[in-house]
């Protein structure tokens, strides 16, 4: 066995606390953490996100102050890349990642009839930089639109760029709002360079282009008022704040199909709501990874990043699935179980009364007690063949119902960070506990 050297360092306690709730919530330990830090510093040639000193009325650092006798920019690292790209997104909250308009045709075409007479809101992209607004525009007849509304925020350094409007020559990236009634005839509707004739649509007098009193924040009042006007929410919201997007949904009771991380699906607000069958995945994304538009100032230094033939820049995330409450066919479709039950070869945890299985391809036809899958499990899930019981991770002890607990054989263990499965004395990843139901 290779000998793993112990490294001590100093941490601010309070910093030291909050950090560990998180990995908590994760289910993994602060150990764990700091080695898939040091992984990614490895992988990336550098710190896995920005670090700057920028020039203020305070005392500039040493480097800042031979920066700036030199007569240089402030000092600004350079972005990370590849798979560390989402996670830097997500600490910086800089989630600007533009959706392909094929990702959107081949979800939406799993939900016919779903859309018509219905008002659609696609409240988190820039009306006419996204590729929402151009799909629900060129599918409006088709899909039986009653309206279509498209919001964009404030801060987008893509707003303008596409179909630069009269108003941002004076009120740059100010936020706005189109809403669509009808559209024109298809020849009219396309310039000859497959982009679309914001004139031609907007000439028609029940369409209307506005500017937003706010900053577009989805959460502001206006944008509230927006969304009750909706029955069907389209889009793809900025990751860092997905539970408050999903939270937002449902509170006003309303449909959705929207792109998210599938890491979400661990959140302790949002799986309840996939146990209690309120959410699931849609029907086009199970693996893999997809294609997002970037800013121009977004660097593009790991492999499958690039510019396409119009001059786009993109990357490609890992761990993309829509989210949604809408029925579709697939999700009730059941998973064909082949594997059969040994003792030998489905270990038990040591703190709950429950089998390991580390694939979902794995799980037993014939085993009928309690079992814990992947989260991956989520994308194969069928409602009629399985039950959802729990999450075991690190907010298992204090987020599930003692009831539960007690149904799941759970005996807390010493290094279990708050109800993790533990396999051998060792820390399992984070695993959903189900049943296969009898009838």
């Amino acid at each position: 066995m290779g000998y793993a050297p112990t490294t001590t360092f100093r941490i601010d306690p309070t910093v030291k606390q909050r950090a560990n709730e998180v990995f908590e919530e994760l289910g993994i330990t602060m150990s764990t953490a700091v080695n898939a830090f040091l992984k990614a510093v490895v992988r990336e040639g550098g710190l896995p996100f920005d670090m700057r000193v920028e020039a203020n009325n305070h005392a500039s650092s040493p480097a800042q102050k031979k920066h700036e006798n030199e007569g240089r920019q402030p000092l600004d690292l350079q972005r990370p890349t590849g798979n560390a790209s989402l996670n830097h997104a997500f600490i910086q909250k800089k989630d600007e990642f533009y959706t392909q308009y094929e990702d959107i045709e081949k979800e939406i075409v799993n939900y016919p009839g779903r859309f018509n007479d219905k008002t659609v809101l696609c409240n988190c992209d820039d009306p006419f930089e996204s590729a929402f607004f151009r799909y629900f525009v060129l599918n409006f007849e088709e899909l039986g639109l009653k309206k279509l509304i498209s919001t964009c925020y404030a801060e987008s350094s893509l707003a303008g760029l596409e179909y630069p409007l009269a108003f941002n020559s004076t009120t740059p990236h100010r936020p706005y709002k189109a809403e669509v009634t009808q559209v024109p005839e298809p020849t009219e509707l396309l310039r000859p360079d497959g982009s679309l004739d914001i004139e031609a649509l907007f000439t028609l007098k029940s369409n209307t282009l506005n500017l937003l009193h706010g900053d577009g924040d989805f959460r502001s009042d206006e944008c509230k008022e927006l969304l009750d006007q909706a029955d069907i929410v389209v889009t793809n919201p900025p990751f860092s704040l997905f539970r408050d997007y999903i939270k937002q949904l449902e509170q006003y009771k309303k449909k959705y199909i929207i792109l998210g991380n599938i890491n979400a699906a661990t959140y302790k607000e949002i799986f309840p709501l996939f146990r209690d069958d309120k959410i699931w995945y849609g029907e086009s994304i199970r693996s893999g990874d997809r294609k997002f538009y970037v800013p121009n100032d977004y660097p593009l230094n790991a492999s499958g990043c690039g510019i396409d033939e119009n001059g786009r820049r993109f990357i490609r995330v890992k761990g993309v699935r829509w989210f949604t409450n809408i029925e579709n066919g697939r999700r009730h479709e059941s998973l064909q179980l082949t594997e059969h039950y040994t003792a030998g070869a489905y270990p038990k945890y040591d703190n709950y009364d429950v089998i390991d299985i580390n694939r979902t391809a794995r799980i037993p036809a014939d085993y009928p007690g309690i079992m814990g899958v992947p989260i991956t499990f989520l994308d194969k899930y069928c409602p009629e063949q399985f039950q959802i019981v729990m999450l075991a991770n690190g907010n298992a002890r204090t987020n599930i119902e003692p009831a539960i607990l007690e149904e799941v054989g759970y005996m807390p263990h010493p290094e279990d960070r708050g109800g993790v499965g533990m396999l051998n004395g060792k820390r399992a990843y984070a695993r959903i506990f189900i049943r296969r139901r009898t009838s």
